[in-house]
């Protein structure tokens, strides 16, 4: 009984963390939910992100929702974007964003 009561509050635990710390590049990147607001922007490519969504149990959908668009932020930077949308719904623990430039870069004449 003691083993049981020990993996479910190491669970808890680890469920409550926060897995994912946003890059000095990952903090350029926004996150928008509309294509509307991409319109006028270059697409770069899509991020696939994944994070653990179960530990024992299913882990919070908002913390696990959150984590996969910091990777995916993350992956943007890297990328050169600095906009994000989601591409797909969570499906367990994976998420797809495609990624764009919408702000030029500073072009020198």
């Amino acid at each position: 009984m003691k083993k049981i009561l020990m993996v479910v509050c190491s669970g808890l635990i680890l469920s409550s963390c926060a897995w994912v710390k946003v890059t000095s590049q990952g903090e350029a990147v926004r996150l928008v939910q509309s294509a509307k607001s991409v319109d006028a922007c270059k697409k770069l490519g899509r991020a696939n992100t994944k994070v653990v969504s179960k530990i024992v149990f299913d882990r919070d959908a908002e913390k696990v929702a959150n984590e996969l668009a910091d990777l995916a932020r993350n992956e943007a930077g890297l990328m050169g974007g600095d906009t994000i949308i989601p591409a797909s719904e969570i499906v367990d623990g994976r998420r797809a964003f495609d990624v764009y430039q919408c702000i030029q870069p500073n072009r020198r004449y």
